[in-house]
């Protein structure tokens, strides 16, 4: 039994399939709801679903995504299940029980996994997105049945697809080493960033600070409360800056984040740290905007797009300069030592008066962000698929 329901009206109707392939992308796990899991991996596949169409004009495109996903998608066939995608366990038996049987039925030459895992029964060829391997870098900060699920199913599906795409070189190189996948087959594709994510008029900023009853300096930090963000260092060193702007954390609550809690109160940061939840990504640009530093302690990341859209919105950084974010902000900010918190705060001091360092990474950030953009990340995807596809062709 295969759940599907009805095809969105304004997607393809011809019936018919390219004569170059017919893609699917599994869209399982783009959110419908406000929350820690609409953020990266979900923003990934949102983007793939807007530019992958420009640039393969010559594939039919199928979506397959979860029940109280209400977006429509100009240049694909949505098909829609009715098992949401937000209950890991539903999700899973979409994926491993009744996506092989979609795939068949819907004549797919080549499934995308956009995160991770991919179905162990296919009848097409598949690639892979591989984000991060945190399950593996830092298995204890993930939940424990959490950690077995993506060492096991990470691990089988980047061995046995047909190429694998790491948003990072770091990335890339954690899955030659790690998962042993031959480096011919693992193609960095880097992530990009909206155009929504750019300096905005002061007017506009101001407008927002107002609203939102934000001082005119403020240390930002968006990031899912779970261990791997590194929060509660951030924290101490905070402590250690008496002087230093108030922090704003911005982002939903994860796993284990009774950490972040514990240390506020521990330290005596109530008055100075203030816990903003999860905000629309609609609203984010406004948060940098407003923002004088954004503060990214991350112990690991696979790309770090918090990191890039700050820069791109001009905000002064300050970054974990551990994985993939030195390659991503490049000398548009100032890295530290995420397990150091003396170097963290002496990093912060840097936020309380040297405004000519602030000055010279505002205009350093949108030339660095200008380096990435979707398009180009589609366009790039949608090379790996006529490589894969093309393969299959010569050896048949």
């Amino acid at each position: 039994m295969v759940i599907i329901a009805a095809v969105d009206s304004d997607s393809d109707n011809s019936g018919r399939c390219s004569r170059q392939g017919h893609i699917a992308l599994n869209a399982q796990l783009l959110s419908p709801a406000a929350g820690y899991r609409n953020a990266g991996v979900s923003q990934y596949i949102l983007a793939l679903l807007r530019s992958l169409p420009a640039a393969c004009p010559d594939f039919t495109l199928t979506a397959f995504v979860g029940a109280g996903v209400s977006d429509s998608f100009a240049g694909w066939r949505v098909r829609r299940s009715a098992l949401p995608g937000d209950s890991p366990p539903l999700r899973i038996l979409w994926e491993q029980g009744l996506q092989p049987g979609a795939l068949l039925s819907q004549r797919v030459d080549l499934v995308h996994a956009p995160v991770n895992v991919g179905p162990l029964l296919r009848p097409c060829r598949m690639v892979t997105t591989v984000h991060d391997l945190a399950f593996l870098r830092y298995p204890e900060t993930f939940r424990p049945l959490h950690r077995l699920y993506q060492r096991t199913m990470a691990l089988w599906t980047a061995r046995h697809a047909d190429a694998v795409i790491a948003v990072s070189e770091s990335t890339r190189a954690d899955c030659i080493r790690f998962f042993g996948v031959p480096p011919a087959k693992v193609v960095t594709v880097p992530n990009g960033v909206l155009a929504d994510f750019r300096p905005l008029p002061r007017e506009q900023v101001e407008a927002f600070r107002r609203a939102r009853g934000l001082p005119e300096r403020f240390l930002l930090s968006v990031a899912t409360m779970e261990p791997r963000k590194n929060l509660p260092r951030l924290l101490e060193a905070l402590a250690r800056v008496p002087a230093a702007p108030p922090l704003y954390l911005v982002g939903g609550r994860g796993w284990y984040h009774d950490s972040v809690d514990q240390a506020i109160a521990r330290l005596g940061l109530e008055g100075r740290v203030h816990l903003a939840g999860y905000v629309p990504h609609a609203e984010l640009p406004l948060w940098y905007n407003a923002a004088s530093w954004l503060v990214y302690p991350s112990l690991y990341e696979g790309f770090g797009l918090p990191a890039l859209e700050a820069l791109a919105c001009g905000t002064p950084c300050i970054v974990s300069a551990a994985s993939s974010l030195p390659e991503v902000v490049g000398d548009a900010a100032v890295l530290i030592d995420p397990l150091d918190v003396e170097t963290m705060a002496e990093a912060l001091r840097h936020t309380t008066g040297e405004r000519d360092l602030e000055a010279s990474l505002r205009a350093a950030g949108p030339r660095r962000a200008a380096l990435f953009s979707w398009s180009r990340t589609a366009t790039e995807t949608a090379a790996v698929y006529r490589a894969v596809l093309e393969g299959r062709r010569r050896h048949a």
